[in-house]
């Protein structure tokens, strides 16, 4: 986060000169919750992932289907934190290649980027959730507790659609910044 002129909090994901809005505000502090809810669930699982190996190792006594609620959660608790990663400007970039170039260009650049995170976000929640309402119509279910299989992975598809929306938001910042360069007005 950086400071913006009027003393606020503004995502590095924002263009210079261009600060998220209401919408995109409320869009990352949603995020924000989806990142701290995802960061919870790993923390239950390797809490449950020590009782299990020291219930094993001491007492012969592992948490029954350990490994299906490993997979199971961590399914859905890693596609939360893909949003706020993006919102932040946190994903991995090469701008070795964008360094010279004129800032219209590097928004134009990074207006693409982010389409197409918001179109790989859109595209992964779609066929996540036709995923699980094919395995929902099988009644697939875990071998050792049973759990409907559906679910773990109809889990993975708020974390993406929160990711399609975070990604067409920051394309639109810089689009807009994009459409703000012009030829003598640099910023």
């Amino acid at each position: 986060m950086s400071a913006s002129s009027k003393g606020q909090a503004v995502p590095a994901a924002s263009p210079p000169g261009v600060e998220f809005g209401p919408f995109g505000l409320a869009l990352l502090r949603v995020s924000k919750v989806f990142a701290a809810v995802g960061g919870l669930a790993f923390v239950g699982l390797v809490l449950m992932s020590l009782i299990s190996i020291v219930g094993r190792k001491l007492f012969s006594a592992p948490v029954p289907g350990d490994m299906e609620v490993l997979v199971m959660i961590s399914a859905g608790a890693s596609a939360t934190f893909f949003a706020y990663c993006h919102l932040e400007g946190g994903d991995v970039k090469v701008d070795f290649f964008t360094n010279h170039c004129r800032p219209g260009t590097v928004h134009f650049l990074d207006a693409v980027g982010s389409l197409l995170v918001g179109l790989f976000g859109a595209v992964v929640a779609w066929r996540s959730w036709a995923g699980a309402m094919s395995l929902r119509g099988t009644g697939e279910t875990s071998v050792v507790l049973g759990w409907p299989v559906w679910l773990a992975q109809a889990g993975m598809v708020p974390g993406f659609i929160l990711l399609a929306v975070a990604g067409l938001y920051v394309c639109c910042l810089h689009a807009r910044a994009c459409a703000g360069v012009r030829p003598g007005n640099p910023s």
